[in-house]
């Protein structure tokens, strides 16, 4: 019998299961109190369940704004990753040059620092440099980290892809456009993907560096922290909390299913 498929002791199940629970529990909360009659405070249990709160949601314009801000940032903030992620992995895995391990290390750095640097940076580069606070500051600042993300998938595929598939593709008498849309493109496409969904999630839900490049714009992440402080209708923010959670869940989801298969990749270990 393998170790795979021998039983888990009692213990281990049951330390799985608490760990599961202190990680999803307070996630369930927030769909609770979605349905609260309370609309001060957050007491437990809940005094009465209603579904008054998601008309009252669905007729607020400031919430369908900071909505409909948080999707334009998030696409074009991934949009701009997949492109430079894809080639800068392209250009680290598949290229010797000097510096190259630097180039690799200044890639991901922006991810490994504290979001408060990072914005602290970006603002103070969007002052020096003359930049209003716009829409656009804040996708560059979330692009910083988007670019990671894509990176680190992209890279990893480019590195399981044998660059044979390439040398073989080119002595066939393809050109580098036929190469890149037959051979390159189907071997990493679902890294990129899958890359391309995770810097989404990262960019709808992030709140520090969005902070200090909003100016007085409000993603809904802000949104919510703003409406927090209010003493009524909190039972709003938990609504939209349970959007964000939908909207940010579906991508981790779907870039698990993507990348879950990625060692089966042409070319891999030839």
């Amino acid at each position: 019998m393998s170790a795979y498929s021998a039983k888990a002791p009692l213990g281990l199940k049951i330390a799985a299961g608490a760990g599961l629970a202190f990680l999803h529990l307070p996630i369930l909360l927030i769909f609770v109190y979605a349905f609260t009659t309370e609309e001060k405070s957050y007491q437990w249990p809940p005094p009465g369940l209603t579904m008054k709160w998601f008309a009252v949601t669905w007729n607020r314009p400031d919430v369908w704004e900071a909505l409909y801000l948080s999707l334009q940032v998030a696409a074009i903030s991934t949009a701009i990753a997949v492109v430079l992620g894809s080639f800068c992995a392209a250009a680290v895995a598949k290229s010797r040059f000097f510096g190259r391990e630097a180039v690799s290390l200044m890639v991901i750095l922006p991810i490994a620092l504290p979001g408060i640097i990072t914005g602290i940076a970006l603002r103070s580069a969007f002052h020096l440099a003359d930049i209003p606070y716009s829409m656009w500051t804040i996708i560059l600042g979330h692009a910083t980290f988007c670019v990671v993300v894509v990176y680190n998938n992209a890279v990893a595929r480019f590195r399981r892809t044998s660059g044979s598939l390439i040398e073989a593709s080119m002595d066939l008498g393809a050109n580098g456009f036929q190469t890149l849309r037959y051979v390159i493109l189907p071997n990493i496409g679902t890294a990129l993907l899958a890359g391309g969904m995770l810097a989404f999630a990262l960019s709808f839900d992030e709140v520090i560096v969005t902070t200090f490049t909003a100016g007085q714009q409000a993603t809904l992440p802000i949104w919510m922290l703003e409406e927090l402080v209010r003493p009524r209708q909190r039972p709003v923010t938990n609504v939209v909390a349970m959007v964000v959670v939908l909207v940010t869940f579906l991508p981790i989801l779907g870039a698990y299913y993507l990348t879950r298969d990625g060692d089966k990749t042409a070319g891999h270990g030839k």
